[in-house]
């Protein structure tokens, strides 16, 4: 993978990478410099060495897991979203128990170990839809439920009129195993008014403040394109760094390209994040975020050259399967996955070992590598 060697030199970022490469943090402003930097492949290297010392070994995983949507039924009105439908919506949906069983049952025949479960914010449903939900799962599968967003949480919340911590505790109660880092967009709040009505970026930080005080593990995500600049992500990266110094609860950083077919933002001819802007966040974020152990790049949103670029920019994870997904594919992404066999394939092409691993990154074996549809 020497596609990168092309970027053009910037001598002027070295003294910073060295810097880093001795064991000192890299600041924001220094995250910031090295962000408008053209030189990807001086980022990459030294985000690659970060991570073979992470993670000795040449192994990148993956996993089988299945995002999905159980309600598409939204008030928060994102201007970056195609999913969402409002209240009284023909198009309006929420999943019935036997038609999530389904699919549940569907991923653990694919090899599956978990359940990304994530919706919109529906006034309808209460704490004790979620609670009756998360237990009939468990009472039937042995699967890990990694579940309701941030978003959804304050969400929950304020609906059933209970503090975020009391429905975090009756959730995890209920078996919610760990919850997805969706919402967190841009860390800034300037930017957040601009693309959504919903959760400002002290309400995400503090439901997974609580989750983390409660025991529940979360990954941190983000999402670039929205017209943040390069500080903007640098400060993203800050209030992750700061918060998993305190708590120590975010299992990976999982960060993406806004899609902006269908939507409002792209009706007015928002352009798409470069495959160039995307490597270099993933590089900065490894060289950034040293108390966070795994880096996934997102094939969804990329594709699988740049993911297997990826995968040389500090990225340990090629992330998943996925069998399903319905909010990125909204907004114009199509709906063609790779199997099993595929993202195995991938990974070895791009000089790595593939492994499959659950939700929290443990590895899964004794099984046959399925043909994945």
């Amino acid at each position: 993978m020497n596609a990168m060697e092309s970027t053009e030199r910037d001598e002027s970022i070295q003294p910073i990478l060295d810097a880093v490469l001795d064991g000192r943090r890299l600041t924001t402003d220094e995250a910031v410099r090295l962000l408008e930097s053209p030189d990807l492949a001086s980022l990459a290297r030294a985000a690659h060495t970060i991570r073979q010392r992470l993670h000795p070994g040449n192994v990148v995983t993956y996993i089988i897991d299945r995002n999905v949507s159980y309600t598409n039924v939204c008030i928060a009105y994102c201007k970056f979203c195609a999913f969402y439908r409002p209240p009284g919506s023909e198009e309006g949906y929420t999943l019935s128990k036997q038609e999530l069983f389904q699919k549940i049952e569907e991923t653990i025949a694919l090899g599956g170990t978990g359940i990304l479960m994530q919706g919109g914010l529906n006034p309808y449903l209460k704490i004790d839809f979620y609670e009756d939900l998360l237990r009939s799962i468990k009472q039937r599968y042995a699967i890990h439920l990694h579940c309701l967003s941030p978003a959804e949480i304050v969400h929950i919340a304020k609906v059933s009129k209970l503090s975020v911590r009391e429905v975090i505790r009756r959730l995890k109660a209920a078996g919610l195993d760990s919850i997805p880092g969706g919402g967190g967009e841009v860390l800034h709040d300037e930017i957040r008014r601009r693309i959504n009505r919903r959760l400002t970026s002290d309400e995400w930080l503090n439901a997974m403040r609580i989750a983390h005080q409660e025991g529940l593990p979360t990954t941190a995500t983000m999402v670039i394109g929205l017209g943040e600049t390069a500080w903007h992500r640098a400060v993203h990266l800050e209030r992750l760094r700061e918060l998993q110094d305190e708590t120590g609860g975010f299992t990976a950083f999982i960060h993406w390209v806004y899609q902006p077919d269908n939507t409002e933002l792209g009706k007015n001819g928002w352009p798409k994040a470069s495959a160039m802007e995307y490597l270099k966040m993933l590089a900065v974020a490894r060289l950034y975020l040293d108390n966070i152990p795994h880096l996934q790049t997102s094939w969804l949103t990329v594709g699988y050259e740049t993911a297997q670029k990826g995968l040389h920019c500090g990225a340990d994870d090629f992330g998943s399967i996925i069998i399903e997904e319905n909010v990125v594919t909204a907004a114009g992404v199509p709906r063609i996955y790779p199997t099993e066999q595929k993202v195995r394939r991938l990974i070895r092409e791009a000089g790595f070992q593939p492994q499959q691993r659950d939700t929290l990154y443990r590895p899964v074996t004794n099984r046959r590598v399925a043909n994945v549809p």
